[in-house]
């Protein structure tokens, strides 16, 4: 049933092979191996729009997480009713929670496949999936420091006794690559899954029981099923793993993760700069000032009409004389006034609004 995806994995390491042949040895294994690390950057090329989706979802997620926390309040113990509400605020949002899962469901039926076309590679074996008796048996005799490139750290049946007989029918080089490798990969892994989670932030409840269960279930599991996938399959896991580790590292630096101090920073470095230069006054202009306005009267009478303290005055005001003086007279004279002296001053202010509440007090 899934002959076709055999063949088109087979048929991509060969063309990546025929290209490496041109200045490697065929049946050498570095070849096999730049085929099987090209195979890997061939999908994960093809896989990229989907990688840029997940990130961009997950992001959608992470900013309606308020909203979607106060659905939780609202609806309580109706879990329905918050199923309903939520699903409506992603649609309303454009946030489609399967975006998360569209880089890795491609990649399982291509791991599978690729374990399944190097399972088959053993000298002795017909060509298969599109390759040639002469390819086939070049990929079966081929090493990698020393270890077949079709053997794995466990085998049984005729294909032990076939990659055996390329050894001397030593297990020492395949065992001792193969678990450097299966140790490379589970290290990659973890690091791969920590990442991911910084990726995706913080999260809480079942989703946090997920991440923590992908952190260290994920390594356990491939180290145990490692002791039997071929060598050139670790490799290809290995490689993925380091594809997604720099391609995360972009991702993070390009798209922190929102309220991350890399997203503030990286907010505060994308405001606009303005030029100090720019403000000042150009050369030879005349620089402009502000100018200040009329400062306006403070009232001297309380609302009973009582003479008040006399605020004190503004710097740039000029002083009043608070002296009164008869309309007809100049020069502070005193205008015919019985006994010629001037009115008396009042204390803390002027007299004016002072007389004027006393006028109204009488």
């Amino acid at each position: 049933m899934l002959d076709w995806l055999y063949t088109a994995i087979a048929w991509v390491m060969k063309q990546w092979h025929a290209l490496f042949s041109t200045f490697l040895d065929p049946a050498g294994g570095i070849a096999w191996a730049l085929s099987v690390v090209m195979l890997v950057v061939t999908i994960r090329i093809l896989l990229f729009r989907l990688f840029v989706k997940q990130v961009k979802s997950q992001r959608a997620m992470q900013e309606i997480q308020p909203e979607i926390q106060k659905l939780r309040k609202q609806y309580g113990a109706d879990k329905q009713g918050f199923s309903q509400a939520m699903m409506a605020l992603q649609k309303e949002r454009g946030v489609n929670p399967l975006a998360g899962c569209l880089p890795i469901l491609p990649q399982i039926p291509i791991f599978i496949g690729l374990f399944h076309v190097l399972r088959r590679i053993a000298p002795g074996k017909p060509g298969l999936y599109s390759w040639d008796f002469d390819l086939t048996q070049q990929a079966a005799n081929a090493k990698l420091f020393g270890a077949p490139i079709a053997a794995s750290f466990n085998m049984v049946g005729d294909k032990e006794q076939a990659i055996l007989g390329l050894t001397g029918g030593s297990y020492t080089n395949i065992r001792v690559v193969a678990m450097i490798l299966i140790l490379i990969m589970c290290f990659t892994t973890y690091y791969t899954q920590k990442q991911i989670q910084k990726r995706s932030g913080p999260v809480e409840g079942q989703a946090a029981t997920v991440q923590k269960l992908l952190l260290y279930g994920m390594p356990i599991s491939l180290f145990v099923s490692g002791f039997f996938f071929p060598i050139l399959v670790l490799l290809y896991w290995f490689t993925n793993n380091l594809w997604t580790l720099g391609q995360q590292f972009y991702i993070l630096k390009k798209m922190p993760p929102p309220g991350s101090p890399a997203a503030l920073a990286k907010a505060e470095a994308d405001k606009p700069r303005i030029d100090p230069k720019l403000l000042a006054p150009k050369p030879g202009a005349k620089p402009v000032r502000p100018k200040r306005g009329p400062v306006a009267p403070s009232s001297t009478v309380d609302a009973d009409g009582a003479p008040t303290a006399d605020p004190t005055p503004d710097a740039g005001a000029t002083p009043v004389d608070p002296t009164p003086t008869d309309p007809g007279t100049a020069n502070g004279s005193n205008g015919g006034r019985p006994g010629g002296g001037s009115r008396p001053r009042t204390s803390g202010g002027s007299a004016g609004p002072a007389n004027r509440g006393k006028r109204k007090r009488r």
